[in-house]
């Protein structure tokens, strides 16, 4: 006897992508009037939480590898949002930081997450707690990969 196996409605990866597809929807037209991307904007509000990161500290805290961040902060360089040094101290070390117009933008972005709480319809004690509790599950899955990769 086989066992059944559950519909795409009933996997929660597949809950996730299209929820993640629908908050970049939903985003999308304002971040196209803020002239940046959906990554560029991850980029920001890491340099927003902590100015001055190293491009593998950025990379690290997007969960990303450093050579998919090393083109995104050269564009980002390039639209003035970000400055990008040599540390003096460690030269193949590269330090991001933010110009005045890529710090104006956390004021003018802040739009994104008003429009995420309306258009979830849910209260925001309710979204607070399906962060965390994302964010437990991606930790989770993150530890699985990880020890699976070790052993």
């Amino acid at each position: 006897m086989s066992q059944r196996l559950p519909t795409l409605d009933e996997q929660l990866c597949f809950s996730l992508y299209g929820a993640s597809l629908a908050i970049n929807r939903a985003y999308k037209p304002l971040l196209d009037a803020l002239e940046i991307t959906y990554p560029q904007y991850l980029v920001l509000s890491a340099l927003w939480e902590s100015d001055g990161l190293s491009v593998g500290a950025i990379a690290e805290r997007l969960g990303l590898d450093s050579s998919n961040v090393t083109p995104l902060v050269k564009r980002m360089e390039g639209a003035g949002l970000i400055t990008r040094v040599r540390n003096p101290a460690d030269e193949r070390q590269v330090v991001v930081s933010l110009t005045a117009h890529g710090r104006d933008l956390q004021v003018r972005s802040a739009c994104l997450g008003q429009t995420l709480f309306t258009a979830a319809g849910m209260s925001v004690d309710r979204l607070v707690q399906l962060n965390k509790d994302v964010q437990a599950f991606r930790d989770s899955v993150a530890r699985f990969v990880s020890d699976a990769a070790e052993a």
